[in-house]
């Protein structure tokens, strides 16, 4: 099973208060899951970062008995892409443990894709991030 999925972090004064937020679709477009949470006080690259840990997390505890082998996913975090696909270097000790917990859970997967996309074309999952911060979620 392939999946699409789109992430966010968000964080008020970076930092400040922080959440995340993620959605999960199938190749047609159909959304599967939503999630959001507060993180309490971050910055928003470990937003981002952990947008991209739950999903995962998410896949693995809800899919794994269908064998999932490609996961795109799409963010507004050209830092964040750029790292995760082994682009540019990770300075920073706490996000490099984030990394490392995202490394593990890649490879459990067949494919791995990375894409940066304009904030717009990310709206859900801002709004969801946003959300989780505005405490509607």
């Amino acid at each position: 099973m392939n999946f699409i999925i789109f992430t966010d972090g968000a964080s008020r004064g970076n930092p400040g208060p922080a959440s995340y937020g993620f959605v999960v679709k199938d190749t047609t477009g159909l959304i599967l899951h939503e999630e959001a949470k507060e993180l309490g006080v971050t910055t928003n690259n470990v937003a981002e970062y952990t947008a991209v840990l739950r999903a995962f997390q998410y896949i693995l505890a809800h899919f794994a008995d269908k064998a999932p082998h490609k996961i795109t996913f799409f963010m507004d975090s050209l830092l964040v892409v750029q790292q995760l696909s082994g682009r540019y270097k990770i300075k920073s000790p706490h996000l490099k443990e984030l990394v490392l917990a995202i490394k593990e859970l890649e490879m459990q997967f067949f494919n791995i894709s990375y894409t940066h996309i304009p904030r717009k074309d990310n709206f859900l999952a801002d709004r969801l991030a946003n959300m989780a911060l505005d405490h509607l979620v």
